[in-house]
């Protein structure tokens, strides 16, 4: 039994001396999959492939994306790529998003197509019909392969090149590029990189490129499928209502047996997720519960994960000052070693407030809860019936 101080809050024995066990292990575990992870993660190539480039049709979904839009499509319209055509949706937008299509349209008439759809079939999700609209123009029926990427997406004008240099060397059907995650709230600071360690403890580079194994990745920020993989699967036809769209036309295109890989995409590739408390919650409001055996559980989800984040917070009061210090100490220098591996920024004070993070995403996922006990998914305004 430790020895300790007076508890602040009482917990019943044993609870208040082996409470650090678990939490400790868990967190050394984090560190030891989070760097395998890392050193498995490749990056871009620093240089063009030599190989011919094929045709590729770009395709935007934009709904209301008046704060981003305007500078992520115009780098797209850079990319030094020969045979890239655009193709935008704008998904019944009520901000400035006609507009600022409306005039990249006008001065880029033979690179973008801009459409405008404003009503939703019942049965798909916004994003999932906007894609499906795009994938099926002429511009995108022709070409060898189709490009997603979310309105927010910021590219280099050589990232396209670049990423089929690395097929060249590393071949696939459906590649994706993980982006280097442009933050400005403080909360976006804290909030972002342990996302990211998250999503490489569930998703090993390694195991995604591993024809035998079920691991897949698609990230929405850039998506690189070859059109004949596409059509095999359906489209985004075969799963409209799909809230995390990215993640599973990775799933079917792998299923099918094709080839998929991941690779790290800033910082050629960047985005801004979100904007501030409420966009953080809301955006993985509608990503946290969308894989059924979620569901059932997310209350008990939501307290593993309080329990994970404030444990260092409980084990001090529970009278452990000095190891509840030591566990809280354990993450801040393995959000420094993601976040450098992603965007190379310096140390973050922010990320002295990690535990909160776990605040954020237990909200998330009540809510979504919430919006799972109505029968409906929620985003952008939209409540779309499930």
């Amino acid at each position: 039994m430790f020895i300790h101080p007076s508890p602040i809050w009482h917990l019943p024995w044993p609870w208040s001396d082996w409470l650090p066990v678990p939490l400790f292990a868990l967190w050394v575990l984090e560190a030891w999959v989070t760097r395998a992870r890392l050193r498995d993660l490749p990056g871009l190539p620093g240089t063009a492939g030599t190989a011919p480039l094929p045709p590729v049709t770009l395709c935007i979904p934009a709904r209301n994306e008046e704060r981003e839009l305007g500078p992520a499509l115009d780098s797209w319209l850079a990319q030094d790529y020969p045979d890239l055509r655009i193709v935008v949706v704008d998904d019944g937008s009520t901000d400035r998003t006609p507009a600022i299509l409306a005039q990249r349209a006008g001065t880029h008439p033979g690179r973008l197509r801009v459409l405008r759809n404003d009503r939703l079939p019942r049965g798909w999700l916004g994003k999932n019909h906007a894609l499906d609209l795009a994938s099926r123009q002429p511009e995108a029926l022709a070409a060898d392969w189709l490009l997603f990427a979310d309105a927010d997406a910021l590219a280099a004008p050589d990232l396209l090149r670049l990423a089929f240099a690395f097929l060249e060397e590393h071949p696939a059907d459906l590649f994706t590029l993980l982006p280097a995650l442009d933050t400005g709230a403080w909360v976006e600071r804290l909030y972002l990189p342990v996302a990211n360690m998250f999503f490489l403890w569930l998703v090993p580079p390694l195991r995604v490129a591993d024809p035998h194994s079920r691991c897949c990745c698609g990230v929405g920020s850039f998506i690189l499928v070859r059109r004949v993989a596409y059509d095999a699967v359906g489209g985004h036809a075969g799963a409209p209502m799909e809230a995390v769209d990215d993640m599973m036309l990775a799933h079917r295109v792998k299923a099918a047996g094709y080839g998929n890989r991941v690779a790290l995409g800033g910082p050629g590739l960047h985005i801004r997720m979100y904007h501030g408390c409420w966009s953080i919650i809301q955006g993985s409001r509608k990503n946290l519960l969308s894989f059924p055996y979620f569901f059932p559980l997310a209350p008990v989800l939501a307290a593993l994960i309080l329990l994970g984040t404030l444990g260092c917070v409980l084990v001090a009061m529970t009278g452990h000052p000095g190891l509840g210090l030591l566990l809280w100490l354990l993450v801040p220098p393995l959000l420094a070693e993601v976040d450098q591996r992603y965007t190379g920024r310096a140390v973050d004070p922010a990320w002295a407030l990690w535990p909160l993070s776990g605040v954020l995403v237990a909200a998330a996922i009540l809510l979504a809860f919430g919006d799972r006990v109505r029968g409906v998914n929620h985003w952008r305004g939209r409540d779309v019936k499930l």
